[in-house]
């Protein structure tokens, strides 16, 4: 009898289908995004309105959630991941129940870290390291690429490339969506007020289509653990920084990306440490980016809050903090003569511990490689290329992490 066919497999599979139940329409930010009303006030009269917070009863699903908690084999390193995961969803209920309050920041830190926080304790923080970028790539005489395409020739591109990949995905323009461009499993928006560059089409095609559309299919075509593709909270670091390395692996991303990235932590600190909506859009302002994209940027940070009473989301944190560690990550992984790892990270939306403690499970046939992978992470010679050189160049970082840390 094949591992798929065993009882342990059966018992997954029914534990991963009541979790699937169980997620089901708790959305994050759907939920905490504002609505374009919010925008078109803002630019009208120079002040928010009332915002009121999106409330909904997930009791019943959180109940769900602890019962199969109470079940899961956690001795089955499967087992663990379905509890690792189902335990985010709760964390995202606590988080979406507490919209508008203080408690909401703790729930933000708890989900998706802050600023201040390090890979390990003799690293710089992530706030260090966004400093650090942004000053070093301060006043740097490059012309701006114009941003000639609207939304709807950025669709009509991005809809081309995407067709000329396997089992091609639909690009939708949307109005709610506060990001540029987001991937899932069906589809991929783009925000329909939004302008783009060439080169920015070729970066959002490699993080939002390669990376995040990859890992949530390849996740949810899996034979036991369709779990692997649904984007739970505590994927988020990991996924987003593995998208960005992406981007820098593939020349996509440019200098001002990089201080886009390092730029919202620093604001996150920002709010954190009691700076108003008002202030965090003059923040953005000043380093920059136009009235329109410095509204966005400080939604992103105040959504789940009315923008007044403190109440701070910390999730775009994590572009920066899940690089550093997806680059720690293989470079460990390149040192160790692991690099079955890198490949491995796109068979779901999971995080760098799961891939690492769920390694065995590939060689027992539970788990399935991914089918779907950039040409830069199945490129072996060249990835390992690029991760010797950033083994010789690491220095501090590499010195002070290792597989188990991350």
């Amino acid at each position: 009898m094949s591992v798929l066919e065993s009882k342990r497999a059966q018992r997954l599979r029914d534990w991963d289908k009541r979790l699937a139940q169980s997620a089901s329409g708790i959305h994050m930010l759907g939920t905490l995004s504002w609505g374009p009303e919010v925008a078109a006030h803002w630019h009208a009269h120079g002040t928010l309105p009332e915002i009121a917070p999106t409330l909904r009863d997930y009791s019943a699903k959180e109940q769900a959630l602890r019962a199969l908690m109470g079940e899961l084999d956690t001795q089955d390193p499967a087992g663990a991941f379905l509890k690792r995961t189902a335990a985010s969803y709760v964390a995202l209920i606590e988080l979406l129940s507490a919209q508008g309050q203080p408690g909401f920041v703790d729930a933000s830190v708890a989900l998706f870290g802050a600023p201040r926080d390090r890979i390990s304790h003799t690293t710089p923080t992530h706030l260090e390291a966004a400093q650090h970028f942004l000053e070093a790539t301060e006043d740097l005489p490059i012309p701006e690429p114009a941003e000639d395409w609207d939304s709807a020739q950025a669709q009509a591109w991005m809809q081309d490339q995407l067709d000329h990949l396997p089992r091609s995905l639909p690009v939708e323009l949307s109005e709610t969506i506060s990001a540029k461009a987001t991937a899932g499993s069906k589809r991929i928006r783009l925000r329909s007020d939004a302008r783009f560059s060439p080169h920015t089409m070729r970066q959002l095609l490699e993080h939002e289509a390669k990376v995040h559309a990859y890992t949530k299919r390849n996740g949810a075509e899996q034979p036991v653990l369709t779990c692997m593709g649904l984007s739970s909270p505590r994927t988020t670091m990991d996924q987003e920084g593995l998208a960005t390395f992406a981007e820098l692996i593939t020349d996509t991303m440019d200098h001002r990306r990089l201080r886009r990235i390092a730029l919202r932590v620093v604001a996150v600190a920002a709010a954190l440490d009691g700076a108003s909506f008002e202030q965090v859009v003059r923040l953005f302002e000043e380093r920059g980016q136009d009235p329109l994209e410095s509204f966005q940027s400080a939604a992103r940070i105040f959504r789940g809050g009315n923008g007044r009473d403190g109440v701070v989301f910390t999730k775009d944190t994590v572009y920066l903090a899940g690089l550093l560690r997806v680059q720690a990550f293989f470079v460990q992984a390149f040192r160790a003569q692991r690099m079955q790892l890198p490949i491995r990270f796109f068979a779901g939306r999971w995080t760098l511990g799961d891939a690492r403690d769920l390694e065995p499970c590939f060689e027992e046939g539970l788990l399935s490689e991914a089918s779907r992978v950039p040409e830069w992470a199945s490129n072996a010679g060249s990835l390992a290329a690029h991760l010797a050189w950033a083994s010789f160049q690491g220095g501090v970082l590499l010195k002070c992490t290792s597989l188990s840390d991350l």
